[in-house]
């Protein structure tokens, strides 16, 4: 009994990584949904400037398209709400 309360925890497989080309064979590993998926949970923490013009990256719609990620603003956030 007492073994089982000082027995190390272990940490579940997912999270122990041991070199980052793992990281990489992962990704290539998901499907495009999947790598869209975590683009948005990413693009949270992104900023994105192209021509000067700066947008935040919760502010873009990630879509699949065909054989590739289609990234766009979102139109819903610049239009006024019909709640107000």
């Amino acid at each position: 009994m007492l073994g089982r309360l000082f027995k190390k925890k272990q940490v579940p497989v997912s999270y122990q990584i041991e070199h980052p080309s793992e990281i990489v064979e992962l990704f290539g590993r998901l499907t495009l949904h999947h790598q869209t998926a975590l683009l948005r949970l990413m693009s949270r923490n992104i900023v994105f400037t192209i021509d000067g013009e700066t947008v935040m990256g919760y502010e873009m719609d990630f879509n699949v398209k065909g054989a590739m990620i289609e990234a766009t603003t979102d139109e819903i956030l610049d239009q006024p709400s019909d709640t107000a």
